[in-house]
């Protein structure tokens, strides 16, 4: 049995059955990183005896009787997550040596639930980047063709899931970073309503758009892990005082007349591929067929989006950004990336004087009418469902030398995080062995719902069970 291979609610069953120990699965995941990473660049520390020191303490556990959701489950956590006493560095080589003296609130609740962490991810600097190439460290790249990117900036927690390193992982995401590695490496991603997860102990990129999610293989791992990590935290101020729902509860509902809306603006053939075209109308035909109802909205300001998320992102980026001066924290300045170095020129640009109001203030009005559209189309849908990037994966390098184009990867992504509306990432098929995906958009703090449409989809679609050729990994090295 490939133990790596299988799915957070198969390994705790098989974990109660006996069949193996979770020092048994910990030692496999960590037999693939060192098989496989080599060349998929997906971890940037290993924490080796720390996780076998977990998963020996997750045995002793599970034969005293006791019972925890993720007992012995093997997690990766993308590096802007604190760890106490283990090297994070938001992949930046200026905080290179940085060993955080506390754990993330995510973090704490994984652990409470009995998660073993075997290491931190791999991603772009700071979180600036759409396809993993932004590392100050190297790229990551996609396990299912190893020429082309795994999507950004949760790249390495993408691939670690994929290519069985471990069986989840934690991402952020600003503007696409859960969704789009998702969508690339054929997983399951949640970007939740902002202010469901907490931030504390996260590195931030952008205060008021950064949201804390995670990647999984099925929709039913995504729910349990958000069972875990959703909820208020004393320790940030901007999360939400409201109860969590038993999310895996709502899987296998029916869900004949659920309203899916197909915003006009997403679903002309311009801009998008007509292989992921194809894959999305496939996935329609098959909800239709399972009773869902869909009705055309409109998204009036889709156009305008990407300009004001590039207008209000780095503006918070450059604030987030100068407390790592070399004098406060980590080294100097000149060890910033381009990418980090080019947002925060244009974020202090927007702020500038003379600039503010022709920039910064009317993309905040902008933001509240994409806000203001997503609640009027939500008025007469249940959800939303748009494809989750216009292309396949592409090339390593293909769009390094045009930031512009980079920054497109993001256009069906980024109005979700302008509104703070909650999105999930459900893959769709392949196209010439590359994955697929599209992504449903719920009301703020409606994730039941996406769950329950995603995994109605899923038991007539498992795309999951389509894995990554790895010896073609090992070939490669």
């Amino acid at each position: 049995m490939d133990i790596c291979s299988l799915t957070i609610r198969q390994a705790k069953e098989a974990l109660d059955r006996k069949e193996f120990s979770a020092i048994e699965l910990v030692e496999a995941c960590l037999e693939n990183s060192t098989k496989y990473d080599g060349i998929l660049k997906a971890l940037l520390t290993v924490d080796v005896d720390g996780a076998r020191q977990e998963a020996s303490a997750a045995d002793r556990l599970r034969a005293q009787g006791v019972s925890k959701p993720l007992l012995g489950i093997p997690f990766v956590l993308k590096d802007l997550y604190t760890t106490k006493g283990l090297r994070t560095t938001a992949g930046s080589k200026i905080i290179d040596n940085y060993t955080p003296p506390f754990d993330a609130t995510v973090v704490v609740r994984l652990k409470n639930a009995g998660a073993v962490i075997l290491g931190k991810a791999n991603q772009d600097a700071w979180g600036h980047g759409s396809s993993g190439e932004n590392s100050d460290y190297f790229p990551t790249k996609n396990p299912y063709d190893t020429s082309r990117v795994p999507g950004g900036s949760s790249s390495g927690s993408a691939v670690a899931v994929a290519s069985g390193m471990c069986l989840a992982a934690t991402g952020t995401d600003t503007g696409s970073s859960v969704r789009l590695p998702a969508s690339f490496c054929n997983l399951v991603g949640i970007k939740p309503t902002y202010g469901r997860v907490s931030r504390y102990g996260i590195i931030a990129m952008a205060s008021s758009f950064d949201t804390i999610g995670h990647m999984t293989k099925t929709i039913w791992d995504n729910a349990l892990v958000y069972e875990i990590t959703a909820g208020k935290d004393p320790l940030d101020a901007s999360s939400v005082d409201r109860s969590v729902p038993r999310y895996t509860q709502a899987l296998g509902k029916a869900i004949s007349g659920v309203k899916i809306g197909l915003p006009k603006e997403y679903f002309s053939s311009k801009g998008i591929d007509s292989s992921v075209f194809t894959a999305t109308k496939d996935a329609i035909k098959e909800l239709e067929a399972l009773g869902a109802m869909f009705v055309e909205v409109s998204l009036p300001h889709t156009d305008v989006a990407m300009a004001c998320y590039y207008i209000l992102v780095p503006a918070e980026i450059s604030s987030n950004l100068a407390r790592f001066d070399g004098i406060r924290y980590g080294y100097g300045r000149e060890v910033l990336g381009e990418e980090a170095k080019r947002r925060i020129t244009m974020g202090t640009h927007a702020l500038s004087s003379g600039y503010y109001d022709a920039y910064y203030k009317r993309a905040a009005k902008v933001r509240t009418l994409i806000k203001n559209d997503f609640d009027e189309a939500f008025q007469h849908v249940d959800v939303i469902l748009i494809p989750a990037s216009p292309a396949t994966p592409f090339k390593i390098g293909e769009k390094t030398q045009d930031p512009l184009a980079m920054y497109l990867s993001d256009i069906f992504m980024c109005p979700v995080n302008i509104a703070g509306a909650p999105a999930l990432s459900v893959p769709c098929g392949f196209v010439d062995g590359l994955p697929i995906g599209f992504q449903l958009i719920g009301p703020q703090f409606e994730e039941e719902r996406l769950y329950q449409v995603g995994y109605a989809y899923e038991q007539e679609a498992p795309w999951y069970k389509t894995k990554p050729d790895l010896k073609k990994v090992i070939r490669t090295i």
